[in-house]
C-alpha cells in the first residue's frame, strides 16, 4: 500500500534510522516520494534509495527542527513530517501544508500525546519538538469519500439515505457538488439526508486540494455524471491521468471523450450491464455505483481493491436495497470472451 511510506518518519525519529520498502498503491500516475524524501532531509536526515528501498539515517542527536517548505500541498508528506519533527530537537514550521482533516486529525491526535503543534488546518503548521510522546485516546474521524460514495448512491438511484456520525463540514464541497447535480441534500449536526432526483443533471467539477472537491471523488461523480440529461465536465487537476475508470464506464455504455485532464461526458438513455475490471480504489466505487442502475448484470472483477478504502461495500448497499453480491470467481478462459484472432 502507499501509505507504507508513512512509517519513514516516525521510525527515524525513535530510532534515528529507517528501511522503508517504496510504496505501491492504485496503478495510476506518477505519485513519486520526492516531497517525502525533502521532509526528512530537511530535518537532517540522510536518505538514499537502495534496489527499491528508502534507507534514512538521522544525525547524531536526532533530528532538528527545520523551515520546510513544500512546492504543492501533499497530505502525505504534510503527515509524514509532523510524525519526524513531533519529537525533533527545536521548532519546525511546515509551509503550504496540506489542510485536509485528516492532517488536522493527525496533528489534534499527536497533541493529545503530548505534541506542541500549532496551526493545524492552515497553510503554515508550527511544531515546536518535544522529547517523547505519551499515549492516548484518539477517536477516528469519519472517512468523507466512503461518506461521498454513498450519497452518490443515492443521487444515481434516485434513492433516499440518511448517513449519521458523518462530517458534514468535511463534505462541503461534495454535498453542493450533488446539489447542484439536482438531488435534495438535508444536513444537521451527525446526519446527512440525500433524496436523489434522476436523471441528474449536467456539472462541471474541477477537482482541487481540500477544502476544493476531492480528487478521490472524481470516478463516483463521473459515474453520476454518466447518467445525467446535460454534459458534464470534470477536470482533475490533482492527477491528471486518473482515468482509467473511462474505459470501464464506456463498457456500460457510458459516452465519455477524455481530452488531456478533461472528460466530457455526453447523455446517454441508459447503462446496461456488462463485464467490467476495476483499476483502482475509487474506479471500483465508480463501478459498483453505474452497475446500480445498469440494466441488467454488472460484473466488477479485481475488487480487492475496493476494499482497501471501504469495509463490507456489499453489504452496506444490500442493507438498503441494492441488488449486489461478492462473489468468488476463477479466471478463465471461459470466464471472459476470448480475443479476436
Amino acid at each position: 500500500m502507499r501509505a507504507s511510506v508513512y512509517v519513514l518518519g516516525p521510525l527515524l525519529a525513535r530510532v534515528g534510522r529507517a528501511r522503508v520498502s517504496l510504496p505501491g498503491g492504485c496503478a495510476w500516475g506518477p505519485r513519486p516520494v520526492d516531497l517525502h524524501v525533502l521532509a526528512m532531509e530537511r530535518l537532517g536526515a540522510q536518505v538514499e534509495v537502495e534496489h527499491g528501498y528508502l534507507v534514512a539515517t538521522a544525525p547524531p542527536g536526532g533530528l532538528t527542527g527545520a523551515a520546510i517548505r513544500f512546492p504543492i500541498s501533499s497530505v502525505g508528506a504534510t503527515c509524514n513530517a509532523l510524525l519526524a519533527c513531533a519529537t525533533a530537537n527545536g521548532t519546525t514550521t511546515l509551509e503550504n501544508a496540506a489542510e485536509e482533516p485528516e492532517v488536522v486529525a493527525l496533528a489534534d491526535f499527536l497533541v493529545a500525546c503530548g505534541a506542541r503543534i500549532e496551526g493545524q488546518g492552515g497553510r503554515m503548521i508550527r511544531v515546536d519538538g518535544v522529547e517523547r510522546l505519551a499515549p492516548a485516546r484518539v477517536s477516528v474521524i469519519p472517512d468523507r469519500i466512503e461518506a461521498g460514495t454513498f450519497l452518490v448512491a443515492a443521487a444515481i438511484t434516485g434513492g433516499d439515505l440518511t448517513l449519521t456520525g458523518a462530517c458534514v463540514r468535511h463534505l462541503d464541497s461534495v454535498i453542493r457538488t450533488i446539489r447542484r447535480a439536482g438531488s435534495h441534500i438535508d444536513v444537521e449536526k451527525g446526519k446527512v439526508r440525500c433524496r436523489g432526483v434522476t436523471p441528474p443533471v449536467g456539472m462541471r467539477i474541477v477537482t482541487a486540494p481540500y477544502p476544493g472537491f476531492p480528487t478521490d471523488m472524481q470516478a463516483q461523480m463521473m459515474a453520476l455524471a454518466s447518467v445525467g440529461k446535460g454534459v458534464s465536465v470534470i477536470t482533475d487537476t490533482i492527477y491528471t491521468d486518473r482515468f482509467t475508470h473511462v474505459a470501464e464506464l464506456s463498457r456500460l455504455g457510458a459516452d465519455i471523450r477524455l481530452e488531456g485532464n478533461t472528460a466530457v461526458i455526453h447523455p446517454i438513455q441508459g447503462l446496461s450491464g456488462a463485464r467490467v475490471m476495476a483499476t483502482d480504489l475509487r474506479a471500483s466505487a465508480a463501478l459498483i455505483l453505474a452497475g446500480l442502475v445498469a440494466e441488467g448484470e454488472t460484473r466488477v472483477s479485481r475488487v480487492y481493491h475496493i476494499d482497501r478504502g471501504y469495509e463490507r461495500i456489499e453489504e452496506k448497499l444490500r442493507a438498503v436495497g441494492a441488488d449486489i453480491e461478492r462473489v468468488e470467481e476463477s479466471v478463465s478462459s471461459a470466464a471472459w470472451p476470448a480475443p479476436p484472432v
